[in-house]
């Protein structure tokens, strides 16, 4: 008996950057005349290689990545930090190395900044309490202007550096400059607004696209269909296939795009017709979720709009938490002001051809 196949169109796409660790470190109210801020990352994987870098966030609101020379770095990646990229250095770090124990963060690193200065920094947190990290989607797609994506920086294992037993010294060309601290303490101690992930995941959504959709095969009322790292979970209405949810697989936690009333397949709609529905993006369950709508058009092309108006819902576990996402409203409400909007077209023959982007609305 002979199967029925259909070529099924899926114009989502999460592009996921792998890390294995990451510090956030900001003197903005002591501020050095170029950086405000500085980034240490750590790399193990086959996609950068190994190494460290150390970003740079800068006065104007660009930055600059300092990196070893043994990663492979894409520069596209950094274009949605902030105003931009604005420099990329292979480095020769005098010394580099990151870790967090159970006293907390242990990082050293020394290097030159592109206009010959030196930097140090040297973190050593030796506090006997136990530490209580979360989960947090870092606000760092509020600072984007023209983001090429929708990035999401899912940080589970969170934590800031507590003041108490730690020593904390940032310095550039020979002058110290003073972490920013938390307005109010955390888990009975005062912080430093300077925060880690032993456990980070990076998540692109959508990106940018001026390219052909390529279909992929799969067999009648078949339920899911597995695409190298992705698998695609179906929903049979009227014995048509719509999408109902997309996992992306990686080495630290899923990442799913889920949608309420099931994303049709363009190819079967009619002309004239809207269909609208609701999604959720999930990581790691303490990362909470980023909720929204959608829309599909389809006159004589196709267009679709996904507004993440839900913002992000995050899972507070401790009083501080919740004091904390209700007086910085920027950590629930920056996906709000992302919208995606994708022009899809039939070229002939069954090919469809695909133009999209990210705006910000504030």
């Amino acid at each position: 008996m002979e199967v029925k196949t259909y070529a099924i169109i899926n114009p989502f796409k999460i592009n996921i950057d792998p890390m294995e660790r990451l510090l956030l470190l900001n003197f903005e109210k002591d501020p050095d005349a170029l950086y405000i801020g500085f980034e240490p990352q750590v790399f193990e994987d086959n996609i950068h290689g190994k190494g460290h870098i150390v970003i740079g966030w800068r006065a104007d609101g660009r930055v600059d990545v300092y990196y070893q020379r043994s990663l492979k770095l894409d520069p596209r990646t950094y274009d949605i930090a902030g105003k931009g990229l604005a420099d990329m250095v292979e480095t020769e770090f005098t010394a580099a190395s990151y870790e967090v124990n159970d006293f907390g963060v242990q990082a050293y690193y020394e290097f030159n900044t592109i206009d010959n200065r030196p930097v140090l920094i040297r973190i050593s947190e030796q506090n006997p309490r136990k530490r209580k990290p979360f989960g947090l989607l870092a606000p760092m797609g509020d600072a984007a202007e023209n983001p090429s994506a929708m990035p999401l920086v899912l940080l589970n294992d969170f934590y800031f550096i507590r003041k108490n037993n730690t020593e904390a010294k940032i310095s550039i060309d020979g002058k110290l400059h003073k972490l920013d601290e938390l307005p109010v303490p955390m888990d009975g101690t005062r912080m430093f607004y300077a925060r880690y992930s032993t456990e980070p995941l990076i998540a692109t959504i959508n990106p940018a696209c001026d390219d052909e959709l390529k279909p992929f095969e799969i067999e009648h009322q078949q339920r899911v269909a597995s695409l190298e790292d992705q698998d695609i979970e179906l929903e049979w209405l009227e014995d048509k296939p719509y999408i109902r949810r997309i996992t992306q697989k990686n080495g630290v936690h899923p990442v799913t795009v889920s949608f309420k009333g099931a994303f049709p397949d363009i190819r079967f709609l009619k002309n004239n017709t809207v269909f609208s529905g609701e999604f959720e993006i999930k990581g790691h369950p303490s990362t909470g979720k980023i909720g929204g709508n959608y829309k599909v058009e389809k006159n004589d092309a196709i267009k679709i709009r996904i507004i993440p108006a839900k913002g992000w819902e995050p899972i507070p576990t401790k009083l501080s938490l919740r004091l904390m996402y209700s007086v910085a409203k920027i950590f629930k409400k920056w996906p709000t002001t992302y919208e995606w909007t994708a022009h899809i077209q039939e070229s002939g023959n069954g090919v469809y051809h695909m133009r999209s982007r990210w705006d910000r609305k504030r």
